[in-house]
């Protein structure tokens, strides 16, 4: 079935159409607050990482083959056992309701829509209950890890007994970043949006937090510098659910990872929002994925806003990527039915460009796609 982005077009007011993720980008920026837009769109320090998240996709070209018939394309694939519409999955993003009310529960309806999956924020604006209830696709859970393991074992057991098909752990948070256009702008989150997954049915924290501090601001004293690998095991061993670690950026940390019984790897620099200076996530894919050597699925976040990106992201060897700031975006400029247009942009336009590399399945997308200029 094809996808046509301009059939799907949102109404508004402003005559200039949305044809692409950039002009929800833009729209997103008229919409939101200033504090808002610094907290969704802010990275760490100079931001480095952040723009070669994108301009590193931009470099690497595609090599199409042609006189294949695209007929009759499939974007299906599976991914830990879940059959998607295609692959894309929506990334994990905290207080989705400082873009619209509609918050996760939109966007889960909206992924839920289209086949899609999403990943479910510990931080989110709403619980991983109410979100379940909304969604009628599959969802996987985001962890971060605190040092209170007993905290950690009650959301795994929360997120099994939602429904939840996976427990995706970030690694890569043992100390926030320095975001300084969100300090610039004063973004606080108190009186604005909770983190209501990590609240009791009676409302209290699930931490020892002072009562006249917000839980948010309080969130971020609390020290994860003293994750290992020894406390993975117990991370595996606390859930009956697949296991991904989300953060992984070389090589010898996925292998290392597959030794502690890790079911995936989600490649992730943070949207640049942690360590600045790294490479792009597109950058250090392949090395992961050849070293995984199919193992288990490689996933990629970071930059994608084309098509033509995920062609490249499934040619370097992903089983599928995650998308997060777009979603936002598109929330923001018109809630749920603005989220759900992003999706199908993004499906359109991966329909049409693997019809034009040759490709009417996820499976005929391999690495010849890529080009590789030979040496002189």
């Amino acid at each position: 079935m094809s996808h046509s982005p301009e059939s799907n077009a949102v109404p508004s007011s402003n005559p200039s159409p949305l044809l692409n993720l950039a002009d929800y980008e833009a729209r997103a920026r008229d919409v939101l607050s200033e504090a808002a837009w610094a907290y969704y769109a802010s990275a760490a320090n100079d931001e480095i990482t952040y723009r070669e998240n994108r301009a590193a996709y931009e470099r690497i070209k595609l090599h199409p083959r042609m006189l294949r018939d695209v007929t009759n394309r499939s974007l299906r694939v599976e991914v830990l056992g879940q059959f998607l519409r295609a692959p894309l999955i929506v990334a994990p993003m905290a207080y989705n309701t400082l873009a619209h009310a509609d918050g996760e529960l939109g966007i889960a309806r909206a992924a839920g829509q289209r086949g899609l999956l999403v990943t479910h924020s510990t931080l989110a604006s709403y619980t991983m209950e109410q979100v379940a209830e909304a969604a009628t696709g599959p969802l996987w859970y985001q962890l971060y890890a605190y040092r209170e393991r007993e905290v950690n074992l009650r959301l795994m057991q929360r997120a099994e007994q939602a429904g939840y098909k996976a427990v995706v752990v970030t690694v890569d948070t043992p100390m926030l970043g320095r975001r300084e256009s969100e300090i610039r702008a004063g973004f606080h989150k108190r009186d604005t949006v909770r983190a209501v997954n990590l609240l009791s049915d009676d409302m209290r924290p699930l931490f020892d937090a002072p009562a006249d501090v917000d839980l948010a601001q309080h969130l971020q004293t609390i020290p994860r510098a003293n994750l290992t690998w020894y406390d993975l095991r117990w991370i595996r061993g606390g859930t009956r659910l697949p296991v991904l670690l989300k953060g992984i950026m070389r090589a010898d940390d996925a292998v290392r990872a597959l030794d502690y019984g890790v079911d995936g790897i989600v490649v992730s620099n943070h949207g640049g929002r942690q360590l600045d200076g790294v490479p792009a996530t597109i950058e250090v894919l392949e090395s992961i994925t050849k070293a995984v050597n199919g193992r288990v699925p490689v996933i990629v976040d970071g930059g994608i806003r084309r098509g033509t990106d995920i062609v490249k992201a499934l040619a370097l060897g992903a089983r599928a990527v995650m998308v997060g700031r777009p979603l936002l975006w598109g929330l923001a400029v018109n809630g749920e039915a603005g989220a759900g247009h992003v999706l199908d942009l993004l499906l359109a336009e991966l329909e049409l460009a693997m019809a034009l590399c040759g490709a009417a399945t996820i499976s005929e997308i391999t690495a010849d796609l890529i080009w590789r200029p030979t040496s002189s």
